[in-house]
């Protein structure tokens, strides 16, 4: 796999934090688990249950060999998500993002709770008012 970074970019690779000084290719030859910078989500971002939820997970992916307080705490954020949510497209994401964390697919894992974002928006924003407005 290939990944093009500008320069000052920052991707972590494994744990480790690595910075170019120059626009760069790296090529990535083997199984690695690495976030670009644009991916991270800072803690002061992870203001709704889904973002928080990422946020646990990227922790569990950025520090590879320190997963056991992070899985512990991803159990208690996904089990209370499951119980609290009723859509059914969230409950299935839920569930995939389950399967893919038990799998250590920790990138697949971000990857399929940031195409939930939109669903837990138009969830917190309530039901659509679908009615066309009336003039009197």
């Amino acid at each position: 796999m290939k990944v093009s970074l500008r320069a000052g970019e920052r991707i972590y690779v494994n744990g480790a934090v690595l910075r170019v000084d120059r626009k760069v290719q790296l090529e990535l030859v083997n199984d690695v688990m690495f976030l670009l910078e644009a991916q991270v989500m800072q803690a002061a971002d992870a203001t709704t249950a889904l973002r928080q939820l990422y946020f646990i997970v990227q922790l569990m992916l950025m520090n590879p060999t320190d997963v056991a307080d992070a899985s512990a705490l991803y159990r208690q954020h996904h089990a209370a998500l499951r119980t609290v949510c009723e859509n059914r497209q969230m409950l299935d994401g839920l569930a995939a993002i389950d399967e893919l964390v038990g799998a250590n697919r920790y990138y697949e894992a971000l990857k399929r709770i940031r195409a939930l974002f939109p669903v837990e928006q138009a969830i917190l924003s309530g039901p659509a008012n679908d009615a066309p407005f009336e003039a009197a």
